[in-house]
């Protein structure tokens, strides 16, 4: 089964999120679980929490098609001491509260070496972050984000998601969330069938399929290898359809969280409608 959804709101409290992914068809979705642009927030409260798991119930969202995302400021493999701990305090803290909400996946952005330490240094900061957390918190699998390679961020190549992958001690509590326009960016050709098959049979030769957890939908406005992180609608950008239908066809594909974060967020059930449309043809 295909879960196909979007990163929705969570303005006025976490429960709204369901809400919001029933209004465009979902039956998968991404959330915010606070503000993405603080470092700290209030904790969640209880009736928030009660209210979160009821409307998933209601509207048959489990906790396998729900991938909420960390915080933006967050970098597990800073070179800085006071920013690293500062970062890891603030990732336990995000993955506290999916486990309150009874949620079993974090997606986080890797981390970026800022141009003071080796790739090598930053990886294994980034390992050794992820390690602290699951001894912290139980249950939640940390889901890594590759990125487009912009500036000195890391995870933009399958051969760093690996390494981090490599030095996680407890393996089957860390993943990966592949983001379409991210790979493209990050060189790796998703512009046809035959390309997207070539991509994902290399992912699975360096990292492993089993890894992948999650996936982000979306076009690119930057063309291939050009370490550009801006998103486009399904089809408008430099990868096009054949991408999407591709995904869609393929059953390794299915009963992971499929979400957009395409830029219109006034057609995602359009997007949404013509993804079903294309898992439907096989």
């Amino acid at each position: 089964m295909k879960l196909i959804g979007a990163h929705v709101s969570a303005a006025g409290g976490v429960f709204n999120a369901p809400t919001n992914a029933e209004k465009i068809n979902a039956n998968a979705f991404a959330l915010f679980t606070k503000n993405q642009r603080q470092w700290v927030a209030k904790p969640l409260e209880a009736d928030a929490i009660a209210a979160f798991k009821a409307r998933c119930a209601q509207l048959g969202y489990n906790a396998d098609a729900i991938l909420p995302h960390d915080s933006y400021l967050i970098n597990l493999g800073a070179p800085e001491t006071e920013k690293l701990e500062k970062s890891r305090a603030a990732f336990i803290d995000e993955m506290s509260r999916c486990n309150q909400l009874g949620l079993h996946l974090l997606n986080f952005h890797p981390g970026s070496h800022l141009k003071k330490i080796s790739e090598k240094d930053c990886l294994k900061l980034i390992a050794e972050s992820i390690n602290l957390a699951h001894q912290e918190v139980s249950d939640v699998v940390a889901v890594i984000e590759n990125t487009a390679g912009q500036g000195s961020n890391l995870g933009w190549r399958f051969e760093h998601l690996a390494e981090i992958i490599d030095q996680v001690e407890d393996k089957s509590r860390v993943g990966v969330c592949i983001d379409t326009c991210h790979t493209f960016a990050a060189g790796y050709d998703l512009s046809s069938e035959t390309a997207t098959d070539r991509t994902f049979a290399e992912f699975d030769n360096v990292v492993g399929m089993h890894y992948l957890r999650g996936m982000h939908l979306n076009d690119s406005k930057g063309g291939l290898g050009s370490h550009l992180d801006r998103h486009h609608s399904l089809g408008e950008g430099e990868i096009g359809w054949d991408c999407f239908r591709y995904l869609m066809r393929d059953d390794r594909f299915n009963n992971i969280p499929l979400i957009l974060e395409t830029i219109n967020p006034d057609i995602w059930h359009q997007e949404i409608a013509t993804l079903r449309a294309f898992a439907a043809e096989k």
